[in-house]
């Protein structure tokens, strides 16, 4: 990639850092502009998987300073999610050309659906920072690694309504727990891509100092700081990568 590609993508990579960190979707945006850019559908999904990593050891250690840290719960949830994520990235690695932009396509429609209908919103009130229902939460969080594995792709909107909804957690600590189990679960994922796929390491550094800098951001910030223009801009960006995806 050029110079101003990487940095082009870097820009991007603070939005999508801050986004993850809040609730989920920035790799809505970070995944389409390398493809835009004539990055292969399996090399980008691969690539982006650098970025999510840097974006998340900020977030953790910005937690952790902070006086946010259950590793015992954590890392117990985020093993169990590494070994879907391996099965899932096996098979997002292998996604390529036009099956891999139809599936994301869909993915995207989906998530659109989601964020409009409000259904990714995790409501507050009546949670502690005690988990509760352990043994639902460690099962669901095999099929979210699966997911995050696979795609990576709005697997925020997933996380968050296990740890709240099931788990009974508060939102901070919801936010906590996210990015210590895609922490884990990215570096089995990376494994896996980098094992099978020759990956852009330039192009995902420079998306990676974006990302973390959106990390840092996202963690001293609160979900609904900006929320509804970031929504509004979301849904135009996202209308235009489908419909590229899909007809062009």
């Amino acid at each position: 990639m050029e110079p101003w590609q990487i940095l082009i993508l870097a820009l991007v990579g603070v939005v999508a850092g801050w986004l993850n960190v809040m609730a989920g979707g920035g790799s809505l945006l970070t995944v389409p502009v390398m493809l835009f850019m004539g990055v292969p559908g399996a090399v980008a999904n691969g690539t982006n998987r650098i970025a999510i990593l840097a974006q998340n050891i900020v977030a953790v250690a910005t937690f952790r300073r902070r006086g946010y840290a259950d590793f015992r719960l954590g890392l117990s949830l985020a093993a169990v999610a590494a070994v879907g994520a391996f099965a899932g990235a096996s098979v997002g690695a292998r996604l390529d050309g036009e099956w891999f932009d139809r599936v994301l396509a869909l993915v995207m429609i989906a998530v659109m659906l989601l964020m409009a209908s409000g259904h990714d919103r995790v409501p507050a009130g009546g949670e502690t920072r005690t988990a509760k229902n352990l043994l639902a939460g460690h099962v669901l969080m095999l099929f979210a690694g699966l997911w995050g594995g696979f795609i990576q792709i709005g697997v925020g909107f997933i996380l968050m309504p296990i740890l709240h909804r099931v788990m009974g957690l508060d939102l901070v600590s919801v936010n906590m727990h996210k990015v210590l189990i895609v922490l884990v679960y990215t570096v089995v994922a990376l494994f896996v891509f980098a094992t099978q796929l020759e990956l852009l390491w330039w192009t995902g550094l420079g998306l990676a100092a974006g990302n973390a800098l959106g990390g840092w951001l996202g963690a001293h910030t609160t979900i609904r700081h900006g929320a509804s223009l970031i929504r509004r801009v979301l849904y135009v960006a996202l209308t235009g990568f489908i419909i590229k995806l899909l007809f062009f």
